[in-house]
């Protein structure tokens, strides 16, 4: 389980008291099927707290993430914008509303989708938002804004018709080692990154 993984699930177990205290037996419903992996079950629980309580921020985290697990993007999109609007702060919301965005970008239904450069550009805000509010010594963080410049990078390079598009590849390759460099600064030894760094390099040589 990564740091955002278990620092949400703290969050979550430390307010849960306040808000069920707020929206009745729905939200604990709806966590302890969480706990239990039951992530569908969540939704349906967590859905109705939302409706008797709506804009708490405990059932937006909640819901937000049990969509996210269950691939409903969208939807989950939507409500970390919800939280967002509610606790700004909460960089985690950013996080995980960036991976959605991505996972939708990368979606081979979504190929001829024009909205698909956007999703990327979106993710990549919202992976620097998170890292914004939380620091740049979060590797998690820092690893996920360079898979995304590495994503959108290589859908833009199918793209290319101009000198200038490739330049624009060359930058999110770079910006994406960049990333990638800090995440090894902190933990030199990790052989994914390493990889990762090489592939991007072998990417923005095919370039020149």
């Amino acid at each position: 389980m990564n740091y955002i993984k278990k620092a949400l699930i703290l969050f979550l177990v430390v307010s849960a008291n306040a808000a069920f205290a707020q929206s009745g037996s729905y939200d604990k419903l709806g966590m302890q099927a969480m706990m239990k992996g039951d992530y569908k079950g969540a939704v349906a629980q967590l859905e109705k707290a939302d409706a008797k309580t709506p804009n708490n921020p405990s059932v937006l985290k909640m819901l937000g993430y049990s969509y996210f697990q269950c691939g409903n993007f969208e939807s989950s999109i939507e409500t970390y914008s919800r939280l967002i609007t509610v606790k700004p702060s909460d960089y985690s919301a950013y996080y995980y509303r960036g991976k959605a965005r991505q996972n939708v970008a990368n979606d081979p239904k979504e190929s001829l989708n024009q909205m698909r450069e956007t999703f990327y550009q979106s993710a990549i805000k919202d992976f620097s938002k998170a890292i914004e509010i939380n620091g740049e010594e979060d590797t998690q963080l820092l690893q996920n804004r360079g898979l995304a410049y590495k994503d959108y990078a290589i859908y833009k390079s199918y793209k290319i018709k101009k000198r200038v598009d490739k330049d624009a590849c060359i930058v999110l390759f770079n910006n994406s080692v960049a990333d990638f460099q800090k995440v090894l600064t902190v933990q030199p030894l990790r052989k994914d990154i390493i990889s990762l760094i090489d592939y991007v390099k072998a990417q923005v040589a095919s370039l020149k």
